[in-house]
């Protein structure tokens, strides 16, 4: 049985009215600004996981770099799956210079394109016997309505399709390296995301910010449903809220609106380096190995809203997502 912390504690443009954003900004600011993050990991915290496989999607820039860069100082293998070789291999070049750890690959994954995501998973099960951690970090905002090759709407793939499939495809690896580990990425702006099961595309009066926050809480509803349906098996699940960081998420949208906001908010974000802390300390803290189906955030367990919690709603939203994603009914993982 799986122990518990039991602490209470692409590219388009779009129009987008200024009230919208200015709500969003007042919720990021109210999740993000009046919690400051701590300063450091310290060493208490960090662990060797020397030897150990490590995957980390979307890792040539931002949080998923300073993860992978972290995980590699500890001497793990690490894999950083990208949509760019290119841009993947001057990220692992940048890190394999500053670690000396030549272990880490880069490996090609688009996790909003189904077929990609797949065909991932299988060379990477042809490449490695094992896997210990998988890091679920690719993220993206668009301001734009938009639909990926399998026809899925692109926030909604990228930020929760995808990483559930890779997680599906990979699962059987997980469980054959027990103890292993799951680490979502999710947000604070999961907080005022909502569920609309018969509208999970997003094809009514579509907002880039309702859909980010939107698929941010079921990534997070996700992890607790799978936390349950793992339970005994060895692999713990978690997910993170890394908190206002500086990365390329907002530049990525789509919309010159949304670059000015996020550039204006720049003074108050935290760096991508103090942003990827806690998802390096779910990957890798000795005292986390039994720990499963919590949100962590500053390196602390937190709670999360409440219809997060809702287990009813979890098990629907994981039957409607089997069935869009055409996979077999999963009545246990």
């Amino acid at each position: 049985m799986k122990s518990t912390v039991t602490r209470t504690t692409p590219k388009g443009s779009a129009i987008v009215s200024y009230p919208g954003y200015a709500s969003a900004i007042r919720r990021i600011l109210f999740t993000f600004i009046s919690n400051p993050s701590p300063s450091c990991l310290g060493a208490t915290r960090m662990t060797e996981t020397k030897g150990k496989i490590c995957i980390v999607t979307g890792s040539n820039s931002g949080i998923g770099k300073e993860t992978a860069l972290a995980l590699a100082k500890m001497s793990a293998a690490v894999v950083m799956v990208v949509r760019s070789r290119e841009r993947g291999e001057k990220a692992r070049a940048e890190i394999v210079k500053e670690t000396g750890n030549d272990a880490t690959r880069v490996m090609i994954c688009d996790v909003s394109s189904m077929d990609s995501t797949r065909k991932f998973a299988k060379e990477f099960k042809d490449a490695y016997h094992r896997l210990d951690v998988l890091v679920n970090n690719a993220g993206a905002f668009f301001s734009k309505r938009q639909t990926t090759v399998d026809g899925f709407e692109q926030t909604l793939a990228v930020n929760y399709l995808g990483p559930f499939l890779l997680t599906h495809e990979l699962l059987p690896l997980l469980k054959s390296s027990a103890p292993s580990r799951i680490v979502n990425v999710g947000s604070g702006l999961a907080s005022s995301g909502k569920i609309a099961l018969d509208d999970l595309q997003y094809e009514k009066n579509y907002s880039g910010m309702k859909a980010y926050a939107n698929s941010k809480l079921i990534l997070t509803m996700y992890t607790y449903e799978l936390a349950r349906r793992l339970e005994g098996s060895g692999v713990a699940a978690n997910v993170l809220e890394p908190g206002f960081v500086a990365t390329n998420l907002g530049k990525s949208s789509g919309s010159l609106l949304t670059s000015l906001v996020y550039t204006m908010a720049r003074p108050m974000q935290i760096n991508a380096k103090k942003g990827a802390e806690t998802s390096v300390y779910l990957a890798s803290a000795p005292e986390l190995e039994s720990v499963t189906g919590k949100c962590f955030a500053k390196l602390q367990e937190t709670i999360t809203s409440q219809l997060s919690y809702d287990q009813q709603m979890q098990g629907r939203l994981w039957d409607v997502t089997v069935e869009l994603l055409g996979l077999s009914p999963m009545h246990h993982t």
